[in-house]
């Protein structure tokens, strides 16, 4: 079998597949102003998502998480769902929600083939919860979460995008949810992109903090499998959950890069930060091109650069966290 390898002898098991740009939330460090529609887009089509994961699976791929932004916005996310977990080769079907829709359709995602999910809840304080989201829906969102719990997903995960002056006071209130809840909660830095610099500036806030402190009280960082994420993820023997840091201003953060992206519109990223992308559309309507795409997303891998170049600044044309998929 061919594999996804890079020039750095990274390999790639895992792909992020967004399947809309669209989001329903006013983030206020993605989209503060809502989704802005530039253009008549087409978003890829299931039979179209059928050929590309087929195709990445023939590669050695065997995760895939399915994003947005918020992917659940497509009428056939379901069936997408299922289409993806009924591909041979592929072993872990993950998405990332906003919870929107969670509470109704956890387990009909879950019955679909959906094995993990992540749920952004960057505040657990429910007026921070709906400054930061423009949604007051905080106590929604939470019966998803809980809903996700009662489904059986292998995993699930809440996400929080740390910010000085919004969620940094939460850490105790984080703490003490996951002690009886057997939830993975992981802090993400937050992330430069084109058009968030002045917020960036006054609200970044480095993990590298609170890894000292998990460590100082006796968390313990665990060994990851190759096709996890980019969390670093630390557990305690008083405590049902854990905790993932996902800080990609740290050192040799691109070191263990596991995964590539595909936008919604059909371009294959080899870094959320790293250029325009490389176009996979013609070749994704019919399953006799499916050799040629290989090829193509073999050749194109040949390009990709050691790291990402965040911390000097450079954003690599990503508007927003939104437009691949984050």
């Amino acid at each position: 079998m061919q594999q996804l390898m890079d020039n750095f002898n990274r390999k790639f098991e895992y792909l992020r597949l967004s399947i809309t740009d669209e989001c329903n939330f006013k983030c206020n460090y993605c989209l503060p102003d809502g989704y802005q529609r530039t253009q008549q887009k087409q978003f890829l089509s299931e039979l179209e998502i059928k050929n590309l994961v087929q195709a990445f699976s023939e590669l050695g791929t065997k995760k895939i998480r399915i994003t947005g932004g918020e992917p659940s916005l497509r009428k056939d996310f379901t069936s997408i769902i299922s289409t993806i977990a009924g591909t041979p080769g592929i072993e872990k079907v993950a998405t990332t929600t906003n919870g929107y829709q969670l509470k109704k359709s956890a387990q009909q995602w879950f019955d679909a083939g959906l094995d993990a999910i992540n749920v952004s809840v960057d505040s657990l304080d429910a007026k921070t919860f709906h400054l930061i989201t423009g949604k007051n829906i905080f106590q929604k969102v939470m019966e998803g979460v809980a809903a996700s719990v009662q489904a059986g997903y292998k995993q699930v995960k809440i996400n929080s995008v740390l910010m000085k002056g919004f969620n940094d006071l939460d850490l105790s209130l984080y703490l003490e949810w996951i002690k009886n809840q057997p939830i993975q909660l992981r802090f993400i830095e937050l992330m430069q992109t084109e058009d968030n610099a002045e917020f960036f500036a006054r609200h970044h806030l480095s993990g590298e903090k609170f890894k000292q402190m998990l460590l100082a009280d006796g968390w313990i960082q665990k060994v990851p499998l190759s096709h996890d994420g980019p969390a670093q993820i630390f557990s305690h023997e008083a405590y049902q959950g854990e905790i993932g840091l996902i800080m990609p201003y740290s050192k040799d953060f691109c070191k263990s890069c596991n995964r590539l992206r595909v936008s919604s519109s059909g371009r294959l990223h080899l870094c959320l930060f790293g250029e325009q992308g490389v176009d996979l559309r013609d070749l994704l309507a019919s399953e006799n091109d499916k050799e040629a795409l290989k090829s193509r997303i073999l050749q194109a891998l040949e390009s990709k650069i050691s790291g990402h170049f965040l911390a000097d600044g450079l954003m690599g044309g990503t508007p927003h966290l939104a437009s691949i998929g984050g």
